[in-house]
């Protein structure tokens, strides 16, 4: 029996795969934990359980310190390594993959600075088991450019003061992460989540995606450390926006994986057929095959293309640590490995909710039961299309093609508070 179609089934392959001999993947096979997460992943979705055993077991296991080098107590791991094991975690529970989005991001931007105090202290604290949960975006204003939650010196003290939404994973985190005005400029802090003055709320209303916990987080004169104050430009173009998408994108993939693991779950195990059908029993059936197959060729595609566009945004943060004076080659090596991200985002996120309409042609009514909860694949890469539309990264990809004008002119925007 082929084992192609479990969830996690990579995870081996990933572990034992380090090309040029960098990283500690060797060490960390997460077949196990992923199966005993995809194991719940049904309960939960029905009870809305939030996810808070799944993302402790990844927090002891070292899996939320993948990225975090090894002298600092993490796995070291490489980029294309790294998102096939993302994969791999969404496959298992796309809710989980996706919560830890703005952690796994907060360690980029780790990476990107320079050798610090700051830097060292967290990236041990990442190592010993912290999580730090995103909080910039906000519903006042039209844009993510538009930003209303302030950072003012009152009597000494760095207060926050603000609310926002789509604070995905805070409320599994240890900390947050997020964006502030601090007069004419826009800048980025970390603040802990049970610090005095910090609410989380589990208010997401979204139809699905619903365990990430991504509803509103408010802080309400929350002293800040100026030690973690830094302006949003940072120190120029970094592959941080096109890893934020890349992120999404691994999440839809392992959804294609868990589509075609369900299926396979449901064919195998299905004893009644139509009265027009080719064979008795539904796994003969070679139009049923023919489905499968399309599943399989979809889980295959879209994971090949996430570990396409890593491997470009390796090379774009290898240029940011080994050219940090050469802003011509970063900015290329940036926008290069952005659009491929873009790329990869408009074919994934089209096959995979493709391929989770596909599925219920396997099955009769039963495959439309809420205790089978196969509705959740389409749901969940429905809401997770809707974070950033294709229909706006197709046009960056026509203009990058026509023009020759790369994603870094938009993301400017976010520098300055208008």
């Amino acid at each position: 029996m082929s084992s192609g179609s479990g969830a996690g089934a990579g995870a081996g392959a990933a572990a034992d795969a380090d090309a040029d001999g960098t990283g500690a993947a060797g060490a960390h096979d997460f077949v196990d934990i992923f199966a005993t997460i995809a194991a719940g992943a049904v309960e939960r979705e029905l009870g809305r359980e939030l996810a808070y055993e799944a993302v402790e077991l990844l927090r002891q296991s070292g899996f939320t310190a993948l990225r975090v080098p090894a002298e600092f107590g993490g796995a070291g791991i490489r980029l294309p390594e790294f998102f096939t094991l993302l994969v791999d975690l969404a496959a298992a529970d796309s809710n989980v993959a996706h919560l830890l989005r703005g952690h796994f991001a907060f360690v980029e931007i780790l990476l990107l600075k320079p050798d610090s105090e700051y830097r060292s202290r967290w990236l041990r604290a990442i190592a010993e088991g912290a999580i730090v949960g995103n909080a910039a975006s906000e519903q006042t204003g039209t844009t993510l450019a538009d930003i209303s939650t302030t950072l003012a010196e009152v009597d000494g003290r760095w207060l926050l003061n603000g609310t926002k939404f789509y604070s995905t994973g805070t409320l599994y985190s240890t900390h947050v992460y997020t964006a502030a005005a601090r007069g004419d400029e826009r800048v980025t802090c970390v603040v802990a989540t049970d610090a005095p003055g910090v609410r989380t709320i589990d208010d997401w209303d979204g139809i699905g995606q619903r365990l990430t916990a991504s509803g509103t987080t408010v802080f309400e004169n929350v002293e800040v450390d100026p030690s973690t104050i830094a302006s949003y430009s940072g120190g120029g173009p970094t592959h941080l926006g096109g890893f934020f998408q890349l992120v999404l994108v691994a999440v839809a993939a392992g959804v294609s994986q868990a589509t075609l693991t369900d299926a396979v779950a449901y064919v195998r195990a299905r004893k009644r057929s139509f009265i027009s059908a080719n064979t008795e029993l539904p796994r003969d059936d070679p139009q049923v095959q023919q489905v499968v197959g399309q599943l399989s060729a979809i889980a295959f595609s879209t994971r090949a293309l996430v570990e396409s566009a890593a491997r470009l945004m390796q090379h774009a943060a290898d240029a940011a640590a080994t050219r940090p004076d050469d802003s011509e080659a970063r900015l290329a090596a940036v926008d290069t490995a952005e659009i491929a991200a873009y790329q990869a985002q408009v074919a994934v996120l089209d096959e995979a909710q493709r391929g989770a309409s596909l599925l219920f042609e396997v099955g009769g009514a039963s495959a439309t039961y809420r205790t089978a909860a196969l509705d959740r694949h389409w749901r969940n890469v429905r809401t997770i299309a809707s974070h950033n539309p294709v229909i706006y990264k197709l046009r960056q990809l026509g203009e990058w093609e026509t023009n020759g004008v790369g994603p870094n002119d938009m993301w400017r925007k976010l520098w300055v508070v208008g």
